[in-house]
């Protein structure tokens, strides 16, 4: 069950680091969300940037950006979620502000279909008994990140603890994220 609200009633509520998770409609979309078992297809993070609130992302055919949240509310409305990173603090060791300025400096990288591609193979179901699950966050690719991964660097590097510890951040999928204790759902962004 998502409880809709807009972007206006709720924005203070919404931390610095926050987690954002998109539900896509597009083919693309679609195949991913079906890889994942889960609706997302998209991780980007909330950050403020004095009293602007933006949506701090690594995107295909854009790469890492920060865009206001509001304009992206508005171009996918009733899509996005909002997930509190750390929720109750049961992390003391969590460095939010580190997750966030690790986030804000992916602005300008390539996007990492490499990534993607290595990632989506071992959905495959022959490659994937070939394969073995991948733990080893030390072995940090060369390659630029996709979303979801560079999400899990943002926490995991910039704000010391690993959202998803028995996989490896180029391994993470948004569906991964959501299921992870470090977050929790507080609302869907229905409008602006």
């Amino acid at each position: 069950m998502r409880c809709h609200v807009n972007l206006s009633d709720v924005q203070r509520e919404i931390k610095d680091g926050d987690l954002l998770l998109f539900r896509g409609s597009g083919l693309v979309s679609r195949l991913i969300s079906v890889a994942g078992r889960s609706d997302y297809t998209h991780a980007a993070r909330a950050v403020w940037w004095g009293n602007d609130l933006f949506c701090c992302e690594v995107r295909e055919l854009k790469g890492g950006r920060a865009v206001t949240l509001e304009s992206q509310i508005e171009r996918f409305p009733g899509a996005i979620d909002v997930f509190e990173a750390n929720p109750s603090n049961r992390w003391r060791e969590f460095n939010r502000y580190g997750a966030v300025r690790y986030m804000r400096r992916l602005a300008g990288c390539d996007y990492g279909y490499r990534g993607v591609w290595l990632a989506a193979l071992r959905h495959l179901p022959v490659w994937r008994f070939w394969v073995s699950s991948d733990s080893d966050d030390r072995r940090v690719a060369n390659q630029p990140p996709f979303c979801s991964q560079a999400c899990a660097m943002a926490d995991r590097i910039g704000g010391g603890v690993d959202p998803v510890p028995h996989l490896a951040d180029r391994m993470t999928e948004p569906a991964d994220l959501a299921r992870s204790p470090f977050y929790r759902y507080r609302f869907t962004l229905g409008g602006v």
